[in-house]
């Protein structure tokens, strides 16, 4: 008997970490006028207390200024359930985030670990008035970090996440950004955002490692994943993004799915497989230049679908362009030289409405050991490669007009 009340025992911090904190108990309204922030916030830390434990909102729409989560929290949005941002933006505080001036996002956490955001329901960021008036500082040529914007999910320097089953919706900025964090799961969501919304990303791991995206649905404004590691012209000492696996994902609209173009702490060990793009401005890109690059390697994509985006393929070290003006001096290599090598693109493809796309690498850097299998695109124009390696299996490209590869300066295309 004895033994038996020991295991019994054994495992009551298991039952005390499953608190439930219900936030209509700590005075949440729930009707999308009032500001539940205060309620809200209340019982994220009432669990944390304890613990640990869910906080749940169900029944309602909850709008709310930023709330921080803390260690061994679940933030559940239960079916049918919004968690709305405020539409204030002084709510919206200033705030150093990756290395430059930010302001705090809707949802957050900071060195926590055990973190979760799941559930059926809606976290929409009512990003409208600020894609407003970001576009009108555009219009006036206004650019700089005093105009930011709030991002919505940030998990900065956290470990052991997870985000489940939520729609991700209208943030001001980047939607869902792990942040220098380790063992992420991504699985099961949709984001998204209108056509023409700025700089409103689906998913953007940032210097983390470790990161799992299976089950996604993204239809944005910008890029709907884009892998980051280092600001440009950073000062160093960021962190690689590395071992990120993304899978089953579905891309309606958006830039595609991108590598950079910030990339200063370099990016290693990813593998993309089963998706399919449709209408995006772009299907694959890995973009640097000579501001914010570093080595970006061991990079695999396969049973990749693409259907009437513009641009297929691009490989690129001169982001914000595709391919240089003319021929290019090469310069000399540095820190933030990019390098790009040991990229395979297996079973693909593509209708594009533009072009089949470019592999273009500086002179001083060529990109190296490029491999296409099996990979058929039909483009009104063909497939550019300068300064790269590029061994070709079952290549096939259907130009509209013009060949259907053109080699600039430093290109070697091996065909098997």
């Amino acid at each position: 008997m004895s033994v038996v009340f020991a295991l019994l025992f054994a495992f009551l911090p298991a039952f005390v970490v499953a608190k439930v904190c219900n936030v209509r108990q700590f005075g949440a309204k729930g009707d999308g006028a009032t500001k539940d922030t205060i309620a809200i916030q209340a019982a994220i830390d009432s669990c944390a207390r304890s613990g640990g434990g869910t906080v749940r909102l169900e029944g309602g729409s909850f709008l709310s200024a930023p709330i921080v989560l803390r260690d061994h929290i679940t933030l559940e949005v239960a079916a049918g359930a919004v968690l709305l941002g405020s539409p204030d933006h002084a709510d919206y505080h200033a705030k150093t985030e990756f290395r430059s001036p930010g302001l705090q996002s809707l949802i957050s956490a900071t060195g926590a670990s055990d973190v979760a955001i799941t559930g059926g329901g809606t976290i929409d960021g009512n990003g409208e008035s600020w894609w407003t008036e970001a576009r009108q500082y555009k219009d006036a040529g206004i650019l700089g970090s005093e105009h930011t914007r709030p991002r919505l999910v940030v998990f900065d320097h956290c470990r052991h996440v997870r985000v489940e089953g939520v729609t991700l919706q209208n943030s001001p900025m980047w939607q869902l950004v792990p942040y220098n964090s380790d063992d992420v799961t991504i699985r099961n969501i949709r984001v998204l955002a209108p056509e023409k919304s700025p700089n409103t990303d689906a998913i953007d791991p940032f210097s983390s490692s470790n990161v799992v995206i299976d089950h996604v649905f993204a239809d944005v404004g910008d890029d709907d994943i884009a892998i980051k590691s280092g600001a440009i012209n950073s000062p160093g000492g960021d962190l690689q993004s590395k071992n990120i696996r993304i899978s089953n994902v579905d891309f309606r609209h958006g830039h595609g799915l991108s590598i950079g173009s910030e990339i200063a702490g370099g990016a290693q060990d990813i593998s993309v497989e089963h998706a399919h793009f449709s209408a995006t401005d772009n299907g694959i890109r890995i973009k640097s230049n000579r501001d914010r690059g570093n080595d970006v390697s061991d990079i695999h994509f396969n049973d990749i679908q693409m259907e009437d985006v513009k641009t297929a393929l691009i490989i690129s070290e001169y982001y914000p362009s595709v391919l240089p003006s003319g021929e290019v001096a090469a310069a000399p290599v540095t820190r933030l030289t990019p390098h790009f090598h040991d990229i395979s693109i297996t079973n693909m493809t593509a209708t594009a409405t533009k072009s089949a796309g470019a592999i273009a690498g500086l002179p001083e850097a060529p990109i190296q050991a490029v491999t296409l299998r099996n990979v058929s695109i039909q483009a009104p124009q063909g497939l550019t490669i300068g300064y790269a390696r590029v061994t070709a299996e079952h290549l096939e490209i259907q130009a509209g007009s013009g060949p259907a590869v053109t080699q600039l300066s430093g290109a070697s295309l091996l065909t098997r």
